[in-house]
């Protein structure tokens, strides 16, 4: 529980955003709680909902999430088919395996059969690939070697994105505090408690600056391919190291799901960024949007970005406000970085979201 607040501070309302959002970075867990979700996108202004693991199923379970294969005609028949326009998904292909078994015993077989499978998605409507943590962190081959991002054997799928003109969204690393001891003084002590598997401190584990690195490798080995980082490129405590990322990387976008508590406790950083970086920033909450508190957790993510009101609090990382970590400061960006940000980048990445969408979007 966030302790009292004793402050006497501005207080922006915001029920809808300033203009239309499309969420770019979303589940729906393959729980077709569809109904749900669109009434709290009609509530703040959400025009449409990116379910980036559209052929999986997850569950939160065992400290943390376990995945497993879904049927993409799941997605198609509840969301994209019934709701024109308001749902689109990506495909995480044939990478929607359990953790704790080999993701290939022929890596051949299997990145021609991922990329087999990718083209069949796309070619049913999946907009984009999604690559879940689980890689460099957990798949392993049949040797049981760990399996990095920028493993050469797996060269050829990013390729083949690029050939189709998708963006690949990949997720390396988490917060600072998730690769070191849990303890009272990690400030993500009360979240490691909640979700254990989260806890990467064991030597099982590369360390976070491993991942980024090989991160930054395979974003330069594939200059072809359009790349999404989520969760402000997974190291949103340090703003100048992703912003020299983006300087370095034409063919890399980010999204800010889940990071406004990182951002909000550094905001003079974060504005500069954003105005800096304002072409190459997609929306995305990363947060339930079928509970009784996902309305107000879009507002908030709005207020973040639209206002100047100080010492307020961010959804924890499950889109509840029962826990909160130190309070933020909104960012108060420009209309004109609003604008792209809410909307008009992703649609710069994924240009056939447009037609979809066209009556919910402005004239101008």
């Amino acid at each position: 529980m966030a302790k009292k607040n004793y402050l006497i501070t501005n207080s922006t309302v915001i029920t809808r955003a300033a203009f239309p959002v499309i969420d770019a970075h979303n589940h729906l867990w393959g729980n077709w709680q569809v109904d749900r979700v669109l009434k709290t996108m009609d509530e703040v202004g959400v025009i449409s909902y990116c379910d980036l693991t559209g052929n999986v199923h997850i569950e939160f379970a065992d400290g943390g999430y376990v995945i497993s294969p879904g049927n993409i005609s799941d997605f198609l028949e509840n969301c994209a088919i019934k709701y024109p326009g308001r749902f689109y998904c990506f495909t995480m292909s044939n990478f929607a395996q359990p953790a704790n078994k080999p993701l290939f015993y022929d890596s051949k077989r299997f990145v021609a059969e991922c990329i087999e499978t990718l083209n069949n998605h796309v070619q049913r409507g999946a907009k984009g690939l999604k690559i879940l943590k689980d890689l460099g962190l957990h798949y392993r081959d049949s040797d049981d070697k760990l399996i990095n991002c920028n493993d050469t054997r797996l060269a050829p799928i990013w390729e083949e994105a690029g050939r189709l003109k998708i963006p690949v969204l990949i997720h390396q690393a988490d917060p600072e505090g998730f690769f070191h001891e849990v303890s009272p003084e990690n400030e993500h002590y009360e979240s490691l408690k909640k979700y254990p598997s989260w806890s990467f401190v064991d030597p099982k584990y590369p360390k976070k600056n491993e991942l980024l690195e090989r991160l930054d490798d395979l974003i330069r080995q594939h200059p072809n391919t359009t790349f999404i980082l989520p969760h402000f490129a997974n190291d949103a405590e340090n703003i100048s190291y992703v912003s020299n990322l983006l300087d370095g990387n034409q063919n890399l976008y980010i999204d800010f799901s889940a990071r406004l508590d990182e951002l909000g406790r550094q905001p003079y950083s974060s504005r500069e960024f954003f105005i800096k970086h304002q072409d190459r920033i997609i929306f995305g909450a990363d947060m339930p949007a079928n509970l009784e508190s996902s309305a107000e957790m879009y507002r908030t993510y709005f207020r973040f970005l639209e206002t100047y009101d100080e010492s307020f609090y961010s959804p924890d990382y499950d889109g509840t406000f029962d826990r909160s970590r130190w309070p933020i400061c909104g960012i108060g960006l420009p209309k004109e970085v609003l604008k792209k940000v809410y909307y008009e980048n992703i649609l710069k990445i994924i240009p056939s979201l447009k037609g979809d969408l066209q009556e919910y979007l402005p004239n101008n």
